[in-house]
């Protein structure tokens, strides 16, 4: 057996320069194969954890998802507002740490407007408990002082090309209509956040209270007609807010995270909720992750392409070799041997790419995990592979094996007087 590996080794060698083409193949499936997976494995931890501080998340009663959506996605608009009084109830219960409220509905030239306090800088995580960092400036100022001041999410200062102490102003709902634009009452950026690959990219943070300000003249999502209330004049009127679109809450031990959620879900005064954000996020992940499956499949062909490219080189040059085969059989080689020498060489080329494969997909991780967490704050982990990526590994080298005994199977039925009187 050893002699036939060797032999196989030396002759594979001989025709290095094909097989070689053969092995980049392999070795580009196996990289597609496992680097996705391991992109894929990321992306969803990723997505899982785009709130990882948090244990629970309250709002208007709806589908979990749609909750999730909406407070943690700006993506679509609640059912219903609850009241600002039944958040400070909640934050009252003997089990709750803190409670960070968010008021979502305006936005700026497509990105969402947020409305809430400065705790939110401290208090949101994301990842692997992660904190909100500043790349540049500062969290904005509550309270009467502090209105009018902006923190923008990374991807809208980039897009927009803002900095410290750009001007901006803010559109009623999401834009669109004639008179929307909240023009009077501009705003400061007062801070940028740094890049975290989760929606609050796409977010300007503004305060509570600001929020109620540029409101203030409004009734009815319109502007009322012949009034119109300067900014410095907004800042002597009550800017508590009455409603809220949704809270973020955190608990001071996860064991109560069920008899909270009871709570929420019990109480009296308006219909709530209070969701999983992990749990949730699997909810939401089974809908709108369909496409990897796609993708998977997409690498999976190209391992069947990487595979039949080594059959259709075995093939092509087993007529070449007709010759050399049948000098082995003469020299006392059974048909047995000949078939495991091709099925050697198929082996032994597959898994060298294989390898290759996987060395690439490492040095690649490696490679690009930062760039992938500045630009999309997508935490790609440089570890040993994982139980799935060992799978397909052995998938790879199974399946050429296997293919490898097409030709190997060809060569067994070619006979000895064949080969030494091969037809012109």
């Amino acid at each position: 057996m050893r002699a036939l590996l060797t032999l196989a080794w030396h002759s594979a060698w001989n025709r290095r320069a094909t097989l070689s083409l053969v092995l980049l193949s392999v070795a580009l499936s196996t990289f597609l194969l496992l680097g996705f997976e391991q992109v894929r494995t990321d992306v969803r931890e990723n997505f899982s954890q785009s709130v990882s501080g948090t244990d629970l998340v309250v709002g208007a009663r709806t589908g979990s998802v749609q909750l999730m959506l909406y407070s943690v996605f700006r993506v679509g608009s609640a059912t219903n507002n609850i009241r600002m009084s039944s958040v400070e109830a909640i934050a009252k219960h003997r089990a709750v740490a803190w409670v960070v409220p968010l008021s979502l509905g305006d936005s700026h030239k497509g990105y969402a407007v947020l409305g809430t306090t400065a705790e939110y800088f401290n208090r949101f995580l994301y990842g692997d408990r992660a904190p909100l960092v500043f790349a540049q400036g500062r969290a904005f100022d509550e309270g009467i002082e502090g209105l009018y001041g902006a923190v923008l999410g990374a991807e809208v200062a980039d897009a927009l090309g803002y900095r410290l102490g750009s001007k901006l102003t803010l559109t009623h709902g999401a834009g669109g209509l004639p008179g929307a634009e909240h023009a009077d009452k501009p705003f400061t950026v007062v801070g940028i956040l740094k890049r975290t690959g989760t929606p609050v990219d796409r977010t300007v943070h503004i305060s509570l209270e600001s929020l109620e300000a540029i409101h203030i003249d409004w009734v009815g999502g319109a502007p009322m007609p012949g009034v119109s209330i300067a900014p410095e004049q907004a800042r002597k009127f009550d800017l508590t807010p009455k409603v809220l679109t949704a809270a973020l809450v955190g608990l001071k031990g996860r064991a109560a995270v069920f008899s909270v959620q009871r709570f929420v879900a019990d109480y009296a005064e308006e219909p709530l909720m209070a969701v999983l954000p992990g749990v949730a996020l699997d909810e939401l992940w089974d809908v709108v992750g369909v496409g990897e499956k796609a993708l998977i499949g997409m690498s999976a062909m190209v391992g069947v392409v990487s595979l039949a490219g080594l059959v259709a080189v075995v093939m092509a040059g087993l007529n070449e070799r007709r010759r050399e085969l049948a000098v082995l059989r003469a020299v006392g080689a059974a048909p047995r041997h000949v078939l495991m020498l091709l099925a050697g060489e198929g082996l032994l080329v597959t898994l060298l790419g294989a390898l290759v494969g996987m060395l690439v997909t490492g040095l690649f991780m490696a490679l690009a995990a930062p760039w992938a967490q500045a630009h999309y704050g997508i935490n790609l982990k440089l570890s040993a592979p994982s139980q799935a990526q060992w799978g397909l590994f052995a998938a790879v080298v199974a399946a050429g094996a296997i293919a490898s005994l097409i030709p190997a199977w060809r060569a067994y039925r070619l006979s000895l007087a064949d080969g030494l009187s091969p037809r012109v």
